[in-house]
C-alpha cells in the first residue's frame, strides 16, 4: 500500500521546509565565516551580510511549501574600526568591517536548526503513522 495522498502532500511540504532551512543555514555559515574579513583594497567595502529570501512554492500533491529563492545583501551600514596599520584602512585610518553580528547569526542558526528538527519530526511521525496503519490493515 502506498502513502496516502494527505501524508504524501504533508511530507512534501515538510521536505520543502527542510531544504529551505538547510539553505538558510548555509547562508548563516557564510556570514559567520566572513564576520572578521576586510576589503582587499584600502578603503574598499568588506563582505556584506546576506539574508535569505523565502517564497511559497507548490509541492507534490498540490500543497504549499516553501523555497529559498535567493540571498539578498543586508543594507545595514558597515561597522568601522580605527586601525591605521591595517592595509584595508582608508585615508583617515578607519577600516570597514562586515555588517555581520555573530550573536545574531548564532541565534538565527539555532532558530533554523529548530525549524529543521521540527520538520524532520513531522516526516518521522508521518512514516510512523503510515507504518502503524499498514500493521493494522495486515491484522
Amino acid at each position: 500500500m502506498a502513502d496516502s495522498p494527505i501524508s504524501s502532500t504533508t511530507q512534501s511540504i515538510a521536505v520543502s521546509a527542510l531544504r529551505a532551512q538547510q539553505a538558510r543555514m548555509r547562508i548563516i555559515a557564510e556570514n559567520l565565516a566572513n564576520a572578521n574579513s576586510t576589503s582587499k583594497v584600502a578603503g574598499g567595502d568588506p563582505y556584506r551580510r546576506q539574508a535569505p529570501v523565502f517564497q511559497a512554492a507548490t509541492v507534490a500533491g498540490g500543497g504549499k511549501g516553501v523555497k529559498m529563492m535567493r540571498a539578498e545583501p543586508d543594507k545595514a551600514p558597515f561597522n568601522s574600526t580605527f586601525d591605521p596599520t591595517n592595509p584595508s584602512a582608508d585615508a583617515t585610518g578607519y577600516v570597514k568591517t562586515p555588517n555581520v553580528d555573530p550573536l545574531i547569526e548564532a541565534m538565527d542558526m539555532r532558530d533554523a536548526q529548530r525549524a529543521y528538527e521540527a520538520n524532520l519530526n513531522v516526516i518521522e511521525t508521518i512514516r510512523a503513522m503510515d507504518s502503524r496503519t499498514l500493521d493494522l490493515l495486515k491484522q
